[in-house]
């Protein structure tokens, strides 16, 4: 079952395939819907403080009834943090906020604030935020590090001066968006590719291709999209509040096969809708 299955990243850290992403997720229904997720099977937890809902994921891993060393707890510095003694306040403030003594993994939101993603050069910013990283990593405070939306220039800004490399960098990853050398990059530098919105933020869902493809295999489109990212060797991070959602994303014991997979590694379809006005994805 995919709920027991990880990864593991290149310092040696286990991080299981399938999440809980959630974005979206208000505060205050946070920590039922870790309650929740624990309770169905899931280990790996995925937050950021853009999210405003730290507290309550906190509050749902604390009170989840399962050791936290069994869980896989995320959270992402905010993307307007762009030097080290700003970065070093926010990862305490995170700690704080969560209630916890470690956060398992902590990325850099964004190489450029969301008020101007994929515009100037925040080169020596990502790299002060990234010392403060390293240092909260190398304190046992972090179990691993790493970035989002990180493109190869990013992430080649970062190897050139750090003294930890990134283990993840989380992307956009779904049918119809499939970075694939962006990704094959990463698998060079050992650094794992986690898969967030893998169903394309619902979007996807009005899709006939993808929907005669699911039919197919007799599963829903939800779990066809969840399975093609983790055939691409992702960490896939559907986001829901719904429990019966979180049990159907789980259900992907399935394989898509080889044509299949090149299929949809080929499509294109990047419209999200309403959800365009958002800069992950309305930027490239």
């Amino acid at each position: 079952m995919i709920l027991n299955e990880s990864y593991t990243l290149s310092n040696g850290v286990g991080i299981p395939k399938l999440g809980l992403g959630t974005w979206f997720i208000d505060d205050d229904k946070a920590a039922q819907a870790v309650r929740d997720a624990v309770g169905i099977g899931y280990r790996n937890i995925d937050t950021a403080q853009a999210y405003g809902n730290e507290r309550g994921v906190g509050e749902g891993v604390r009170a989840g009834g399962i050791a936290r060393d069994e869980l896989f707890v995320s959270s992402k510095l905010a993307a307007e943090i762009k030097n080290y003694d700003d970065a070093v306040a926010a990862i305490d403030e995170s700690l704080v906020t969560m209630g916890l003594d470690h956060i398992d993994l902590m990325l850099i939101h964004s190489p450029q604030p969301w008020a101007d993603f994929r515009g100037g050069d925040y080169a020596e910013g990502n790299r002060q935020a990234w010392k403060a990283l390293e240092e909260a990593y190398q304190a046992g405070r972090l179990r691993a590090i790493g970035v989002s939306n990180f493109q190869r220039r990013d992430v080649e800004n970062i190897l050139s001066a750090c003294t930890v490399a990134p283990q993840v960098n989380q992307l956009l990853v779904h049918a119809g968006n499939t970075p694939v050398e962006l990704m094959a990059y990463c698998e060079e530098k050992g650094v794992l590719v986690e898969a967030y919105s893998p169903i394309a933020h619902g979007e996807i869902l009005k899709n006939p291709d993808v929907r005669a493809m699911a039919d197919q295999y007799s599963v829903t489109i939800p779990q066809l999209c969840i399975r093609y990212t983790l055939q691409l060797g992702t960490v896939s991070l559907p986001k829901t509040a719904d429990p019966e959602h979180m049990r159907s994303n789980a259900e992907v014991d399935f394989v898509i096969s080889e044509d299949d997979m090149a299929t949809l590694r080929g499509m294109h379809a990047r419209d999200y809708g309403e959800n365009s006005a958002f800069p992950v994805y309305s930027g490239t």
